[in-house]
């Protein structure tokens, strides 16, 4: 029964019909370009009024987005397929439905990257969510109980109390919980979450748990997003297989077709974003970090000037060399910002802002109300170059994808159960030097700020699993080659060289830096 009832669930949100005459409906124009290269890149979907945006989007994304699956369940296709990004800015009629946005993606994929796919059903793994012995939890929603949904509540704990995800859900049918905890709990739940509870109606309940990176920290006051379901909600979560609903790549373009000429008059820009009224001032001593983005409004609590530098100008998190000219106290003096979007569209529920688009609202606030000036300059900054020392990298099947992702490799072993203090562990798959030299930055959080030069040598490409610790769980100077820690923690630097045969060695070459020129300590008066 479970499995069928897995077998239905994956399949009833795949299903879409139109009827046989209709013809299918198509974006009224559409933008659809490589996008512009950032530090850390992240798929947005973004859709609100007459207007549909997909920006940071591998090819994978698209084609999960146009078919309503989830990434696992596309297959084959080039080996590009999960590297290259793209934007896609769309037309659409006011109140178009879901399903005809997606039947408008799937249009605008075939015509202008030439996307050829099938559909399949194949067994794939996925977790299962169906009531516990002990009963299910829940409490059923009275039947006035108002709009459904889960939300996000923000935790602010003190230093050295446990830190929790916690939601607290309202009205919510076990359909959409399933959906929703599959992206809450990230690397925690790499497959996805079918319901097989049979519960119907919508039902109240809070849930919280310990997010993967601090389950070592907080020992036995961690909470498993598997414990919290079953202790907390009275469900449970089996990994199972079944077979599933797919899309089969068979051939797609890496390059779209130009846009229509005369595209601007058809699809004018977006009415840009301003920042109507902004509060800066002093934090509160002792408080934790706070950041929340929502569609009218920008909140930030607790957060260093040097850190809103580094959001509003992408740079690394960790890098003490930039930017340039930093005086000592830019770490030390934190601020409260709250500020409120413009909606000079007039759509009654605005979308989510770009990205993108608040770094370049938090640039101008930053740069009006501390004085600030800054230029680009090349500069000689400390990065690293890949050598081979002694290989031991596995070649790599060609008709692979090529992707590094967080979580163990095909043969399902995670080292990380048994040795939680190496908490990281990133799987590669069809990845040449150079490329892996790309993604060295994005891997490797908080060890390397830089791209990193390929000078192995090594052609081809490989698979390997590299498994390391945290940059907080080294404590020694991590670019020093040294031992691992006492306390059994394996560095980033010692981990590749050990477990890969390469090596990191550091070097410096000029970089475009930012360089600050001027910034006062005190913001202007509100």
């Amino acid at each position: 029964m479970l499995t069928a009832n897995l077998t239905f669930a994956a399949s009833a949100g795949f299903c879409q019909s139109t009827p046989m005459s209709a013809p299918a409906p198509t974006f009224e124009a559409a933008d659809a370009h490589v996008s512009a290269p950032v530090r850390y890149p992240f798929f947005e979907r973004i859709a609100a009024g007459d207007r549909y945006l997909l920006n940071d989007a591998t090819m994978l994304d698209l084609i999960a987005t146009a078919y309503g699956v989830d990434t696992v369940n596309v297959q084959g296709g080039p080996a590009w397929l999960e590297r290259n990004r793209f934007d896609v800015d769309a037309k659409v009629p006011p109140h178009t439905s879901k399903d005809d946005q997606k039947l408008m993606l799937q249009a605008l994929l075939a015509q202008r990257f030439q996307l050829v796919a099938s559909t399949a059903s194949k067994p794939m793994p996925a977790y299962a969510l169906s009531v516990a012995k002990s009963g299910s939890k829940l409490k059923p929603t009275a039947d006035d109980a108002g709009p459904a949904g889960c939300d996000f509540k923000p935790q602010t704990p003190a230093p050295d109390a446990p830190r929790y995800i916690v939601f607290s859900c309202h009205n919510t049918k076990m359909a959409d919980f399933v959906d929703g905890i599959h992206q809450w709990a990230g690397p925690d739940l790499p497959n996805p979450v079918v319901d097989a509870t049979g519960l119907k109606g919508g039902f109240d309940f809070d849930i919280k748990w310990t997010q993967g990176p601090d389950r070592t920290k907080q020992g036995a006051d961690a909470i498993t997003i598997f414990d919290a379901v079953e202790k907390q909600l009275g469900l449970k979560l089996d990994l199972l297989t079944a077979p599933r609903p797919v899309i089969v790549v068979d051939s797609v373009n890496d390059k779209p077709t130009p846009n229509l000429p005369g595209l601007n008059k058809l699809l004018p820009p977006v009415p840009p974003r301003t920042l109507e009224v902004a509060t800066v001032k002093p934090s509160q001593p002792g408080g934790r970090p706070f950041w929340r983005i929502d569609p009218d409004q920008i909140n930030l609590q607790g957060i260093s000037l040097r850190d809103l530098i580094v959001v509003a100008w992408d740079l690394s998190p960790g890098d003490k060399q930039v930017p340039v000219g930093a005086p000592k106290w830019l770490e030390s003096e934190k601020f409260d910002i709250l500020a409120k979007i413009s909606n000079e569209s007039g759509i009654k529920n605005p979308p989510l802002v770009p990205f993108e688009h608040i770094r370049e609202l938090l640039r101008e606030l930053l740069t009006e109300r501390f004085q600030m000036k800054t230029h680009m300059e090349e500069l000689p900054v400390e990065g690293y170059q890949l050598v081979a020392v002694n290989p031991k990298l596995k070649k790599a099947d060609p008709s692979e994808r090529t992707v590094c992702k967080e979580g163990p490799g095909p043969d399902g072993k995670d080292p990380r159960i048994a040795s939680p203090i190496l908490n990281r562990l990133v799987y590669c798959r069809n990845i040449t030097m150079p490329e892996l030299a790309d993604e060295l930055q994005r891997i490797a959080n908080g060890y390397i700020f830089t791209t990193v030069l390929d000078k192995t040598g090594l052609e081809g490409a490989y698979d390997f699993t590299l498994n390391f610790s945290s940059i907080q769980s080294v404590s020694a100077d991590s670019g020093s080659g040294a031992a691992s820690e006492p306390n059994g923690a394996l560095s980033l630097f010692d981990a590749i060289q050990k477990q890969l045969g390469l090596k990191l060695e550091k070097q410096k070459r000029p970089l475009q830096v930012l360089v600050l020129d001027h910034i006062e300590e005190k913001p202007t008066e509100n």
